[in-house]
């Protein structure tokens, strides 16, 4: 009988100890299965390259204003434009300063980083101004920074269009604002002109509504510093007023007067005075005429102005026409006899 061969325990490490594999030429290609050198380079450089990616993704839209951060209420610089919104309501406020109080903040501001570390405020003045009260009440750090998008405006041009475009959309802006924030973004030298600033700033709005825009301009560089309640100026009244300033150049003087001999602590103060003026103007222009009745027709033939169309046609000269009465005027500081004896000579040559 075979002598029977004895059974060696199984070694607890066989399995743990990496085995040889050999390489398609059947050379040993090492211990364990590690990858080949290439195989390594091609996936190091595949994360490297996803990565990148990633970090490219994220910048763009970061660039965009599409990722939102939590900066600190100090790093926030709300003088860096000059704001078209004038006025805010009180109650307004309040009801957005609970709001957040209680929810938090809901919609981020938007801010333009500057080259100091700092943020420039383009919009949300009103939730920057609501979450400084709370900070500044309670202390507690929830209100301490300020959800924000961040962009990257390439010039000042840039960042007062995102905001005017930012309060059209959220807040009916008054005439008065609108054209008010033409002038101050002119004087800040962002626009080489009034016409350009007016059409960037407004580009989206009709032309027509630019245009009364434009002729609120008037208001603004007339009357900005002795208004104290320029935003209750209606469309109707604002454009009346510029009228008569336009035909009338000693008005504006007697409207200035006007203002500052009243005071006028409402807005409504304030109104009657600019609606007594232009009365009075009115009445001082158009004759007091009793109406003529036709009894036949029972029609009542009511006094037109006399000029009804005003242009500048010289530094001091304005140029009135009225085509119902066949009118037509030459007003302003330059009308002396040489432009009589100029305009004189002119029509006879004619």
């Amino acid at each position: 009988m075979a002598k029977r061969k004895r059974l060696m325990p199984a070694q607890g490490s066989y399995l743990s100890e990496p085995l040889e594999t050999k390489s398609a030429l059947g050379a040993p290609a090492g211990l364990g299965h590690s990858a080949a050198p290439i195989a390594k380079v091609a996936s190091e450089a595949s994360v490297h390259a996803a990565l990148q990616e990633l970090s490219d993704t994220l910048e763009t839209a970061r660039n965009k204003g599409l990722i939102i951060a939590e900066i600190p209420l100090g790093a926030i610089d709300e003088g860096y434009l000059v704001r078209d919104r004038m006025e805010q309501d009180e109650d307004e406020m309040s009801a957005l300063v609970e709001s957040i109080r209680s929810r938090g903040q809901q919609t981020p501001i938007e801010v333009l980083a500057l080259d100091d570390g700092r943020y420039g405020l383009i919009s949300g003045c009103r939730r920057l101004t609501a979450l400084r009260r709370l900070h500044a009440e309670t202390s507690d750090s929830r209100f301490a920074t300020a959800r924000a998008l961040v962009v990257r405006a390439d010039t000042a041009e840039s960042a007062y269009v995102a905001m005017v475009e930012e309060n059209e959309i959220r807040v009916n802006l008054s005439h008065y604002e609108r054209a008010r924030i033409v002038t101050k973004a002119l004087a800040e030298g962002v626009f080489p002109s009034l016409k350009a600033s007016l059409q960037t700033l407004f580009a989206n709005v009709p032309r027509a509504k630019r245009s009364k825009i434009g002729s609120f301009v008037t208001l603004v560089d007339e009357l900005d510093d002795v208004l104290r309640h320029p935003t209750a100026i209606s469309e109707k009244l604002g454009l009346a007023l510029v009228r008569e300033m336009n035909e009338d150049e000693a008005f504006t003087s007697r409207l200035r007067t006007a203002l500052s001999e009243h005071i006028r602590e409402t807005a409504a103060e304030e109104i009657d005075v600019l609606q007594s003026s232009l009365q009075g103007a009115t009445d001082a222009v158009e004759p007091t005429v009793t109406p003529v009745v036709d009894a036949s027709k029972q029609t009542v033939d009511v006094p037109v102005r006399s000029v009804t169309n005003t242009v500048q046609v010289l530094p001091n000269v304005k140029l009135g026409f009225s085509a119902e009465r066949k009118r037509i005027e030459l007003t302003g500081n330059g009308v002396d006899t040489g432009l009589m004896q100029a305009l004189e000579e002119w029509l006879k040559q004619r």
